[in-house]
C-alpha cells in the first residue's frame, strides 16, 4: 500500500484547494485528505460558527462563508485558488426541498465561477449512474447535465463518479436488528460500492497528479458485492447470521423512486461498471467492504443494528 501523504513535501504552501460540502460526508473526506496531503484547504460553509465548521477550523482547515445560491460569495472564495472540489447537495436526498433544476443550476454556477477565477484544476463529484443516456431518475440525470456543461468549459477538469456509499449499508432500520438485511440488488446480483473515506483520498491523488487525471471521467468503486456476499460480511462482522432479501416487489411497485433505483441496478447503471482491478492498481488504498467493516468502531456497528427507521440514500 502506498503512502497517502507522499505529496506533502512537493506542494508549495500557496496552493489552495477550495472544497464545497466540507461539512458533509463527501466534502469532509476530501478536505481531510487534502489537508493530510499538504494542501491548504479552504472550506466553503454557510455558517462558520456551526459545530461542524468549527471542527474543520480546529483541524487546520480554513473556513469561509459562502452559499451555493450566492455567486458573489463563491466568487470571493475562489480568488487565488489552485483547485476546486465541487459537490452539491443531491436533489435525491430525503427531506430536501431542492429540485433537480436547483442542483443543475448550482453545479453549473460553481463550474463557471471556477473557470472565471482562473482555477487550474476543477474536480466534480457526480454519481456512478450518470452518463450520456438518461436514467429517468432526476438526481442522477441532473449530474449528467452538470457533467456535460463542465466538459464544454475551457477549464482543466476531472469528473469522479462514486458508486453507492458503503456507509449507507449501515443505516439504522435496514433490518439488521432482526438478523436480516434488505437492499436494491438480488441475492446473486453484484452492486459496486465505495467508502466515503476513499473519495477524499482519490481526490487528493487527482489534485496531486493532474497530468494523469485532467480530462478523465472516473467511475469510482472499491468493491462489488452480491446481496448474499453483503449478508455474509455483515454476519461475520456482527458475529451472528444475517440473511439477505431484496426490497420486496410490492414495496418497489408502491414507491416510485425505489422502483426506479432497483430498475437502474437491474440494467447495470446503478450496479456500477467501474474497472475494479484497474482502480485498485491506480489507487491501492481503496477499501474492500470487509476491510471497511473491520475498521468501524463498536458504536457505529451498534447503531446499525437498532430498529429505528432508516432510508435508502444512494448519494
Amino acid at each position: 500500500m502506498t503512502d497517502h501523504h507522499s505529496t506533502r513535501s512537493t506542494l508549495p504552501d500557496e496552493n489552495v484547494i477550495v472544497v464545497l460540502g466540507a461539512t458533509g460526508q463527501q466534502g469532509g473526506s476530501v478536505a481531510s485528505a487534502l489537508r493530510d496531503a499538504g494542501w491548504r484547504v479552504r472550506a466553503v460553509v454557510r455558517d462558520p460558527s456551526s459545530a461542524s465548521a468549527r471542527q474543520l477550523a480546529a483541524a487546520g482547515i480554513e473556513t469561509v462563508t459562502g452559499d451555493l445560491a450566492d455567486p458573489t460569495s463563491l466568487r470571493s472564495a475562489f480568488v487565488g485558488a489552485h483547485g476546486v472540489f465541487s459537490v452539491q447537495p443531491s436533489s435525491g436526498q430525503a427531506n430536501t426541498e431542492m429540485t433537480d433544476d436547483d442542483e443543475v443550476a448550482w453545479g453549473i454556477s460553481v463550474a463557471d465561477l471556477a473557470r472565471d477565477a482562473g482555477v487550474e484544476h476543477f474536480v466534480y463529484s457526480s454519481a456512478i449512474a450518470a452518463g450520456s443516456t438518461p436514467t429517468g431518475i432526476g438526481h442522477f440525470d441532473s449530474k449528467s447535465r452538470v457533467e456535460a456543461h463542465i466538459r464544454g468549459l475551457d477549464i482543466p477538469s476531472t469528473i469522479v463518479r462514486p458508486a453507492s456509499f458503503m456507509e449507507i449499508l449501515l443505516l439504522p432500520g435496514m433490518g439488521l436488528a432482526d438478523g436480516q438485511f434488505s437492499f436494491l440488488m438480488r441475492n446473486d446480483q453484484a452492486v459496486q460500492v465505495v467508502a466515503v473515506r476513499d473519495i477524499g483520498l482519490v481526490a487528493a491523488e487527482i489534485f496531486g497528479s493532474p497530468a494523469s487525471f485532467v480530462g478523465r471521467t472516473i467511475d469510482l468503486a472499491g468493491d462489488s458485492l452480491t446481496g448474499d456476499e453483503l449478508a455474509h460480511h455483515l454476519g461475520t462482522t456482527l458475529g451472528r447470521p444475517i440473511s439477505y432479501h431484496r426490497i420486496p416487489d410490492d414495496v418497489l411497485r408502491e414507491n416510485d423512486l425505489l422502483g426506479r433505483l432497483a430498475a437502474a441496478v437491474d440494467d447495470g447503471r446503478l450496479a456500477g461498471r467501474a474497472d475494479l482491478p484497474a482502480l485498485h492498481e491506480t489507487f491501492p488504498f481503496l477499501l474492500r467492504f470487509d476491510e471497511w467493516l473491520a475498521g468501524l468502531d463498536a458504536e457505529t456497528l451498534t447503531a446499525a443494528t437498532q430498529s429505528s427507521p432508516g432510508g435508502i440514500a444512494l448519494r
